[in-house]
């Protein structure tokens, strides 16, 4: 069977830098017990700006190590991420920021509990700033529905996907020295689930009373909505899969799996084998073991 695959990188122990990764995630006084959703953003961050237009921006490259893209307004606070995993790329040197950073955002979700995803390593990095994309490829939180399939839809994702890939807002939370917003989606931003649309779908969102920029709360001011957010209950395309999702965990749980996976190849040049490294972690992970790693 002909599939699509990446290129290169076949000189690295994919199983021994997941387990490494998945070492990193714990850690007690970052946000909630855990650097995955940090991870997450990352992978997110670096797959988000392509423009299938052109073919520029995506995963390959690893971009965001340069300016303009890291002083990027929708990137701040993503320097930790980098910084978190480069004792793993200095134990693993083989493995490119590219493939690193992709790897991470993926680990980080399934250790959360999250879909087993499909990563194809081969990325390779871009040596300076010059091939930095401009900024504004990413969501504006305080837009609303307009917004976000403009942005959407020049990466190449429909309707069905622009909501599967807003349930990563399942985990983590916002920072206002990052985005300006505050607080989490969900009452357990390191657990993967749909709570982000059973939340969104049945809870009651008011307009916060602050200083820092518009964002809704729920009657306990604990959790937040982000107007993107609420966009999603709004927009009579949208609604209908938010609809799915709260009542469909494991509906949810197959097609973010599909998009995220898509997401992360973004951008990657590709090349027609016979053999496809395509493979789940769970795989590269018995194949670590089966070599005795």
């Amino acid at each position: 069977m002909t599939q699509t695959a990446f290129a290169g990188a076949d000189d690295v122990d994919y199983g021994a830098v997941r387990k490494a990764i998945a070492n990193l995630l714990d850690q007690p006084e970052w946000d909630d017990g855990s650097l995955g959703p940090v991870l997450i953003r990352l992978a997110w961050h670096a797959s988000g700006t392509f423009n299938k237009e052109d073919g520029s921006g995506g995963s390959n490259g690893a971009t965001m190590r340069f300016n303009p893209e890291a002083a990027h307004g929708a990137n701040a606070g993503l320097h930790h991420a980098r910084a978190a995993l480069e004792s793993v790329k200095k134990e693993f040197p083989g493995i490119s920021y590219s493939d690193l950073w992709i790897l991470a955002g993926v680990v980080a979700i399934e250790e959360m509990g999250g879909p087993k995803i499909g990563f194809s390593p081969g990325r390779t990095d871009k040596p300076d700033g010059s091939h930095c994309t401009p900024d504004g490829r990413l969501p504006d939180a305080a837009q609303g529905a307009q917004h976000l399939r403009d942005i959407f839809y020049r990466m190449g994702f429909n309707d069905q996907e622009i909501v599967a890939l807003s349930g990563a807002h399942s985990l983590g939370r916002c920072h206002p020295d990052r985005s300006g917003f505050w607080g989490p989606w969900t009452r357990a931003p390191t657990t993967f689930s749909n709570m982000y649309f059973t939340e969104l779908l049945n809870n009651k969102w008011t307009p916060k009373k602050w200083n820092g920029p518009f964002q809704y709360e729920d009657p306990t001011g604990e959790l937040m909505m982000l107007p993107t957010d609420i966009s999603l209950l709004s927009d009579p395309k949208f609604r209908p899969w938010v609809e799915k999702y709260a009542a469909d965990a494991d509906l949810f749980e197959k097609d973010f799996g599909a998009v995220f996976q898509k997401l992360t190849e973004l951008g990657v040049p590709k090349k027609t084998s016979a053999y496809s490294p395509l493979i789940a972690l769970s795989t590269l992970a018995a194949l670590a073991i089966s070599k005795g790693a």
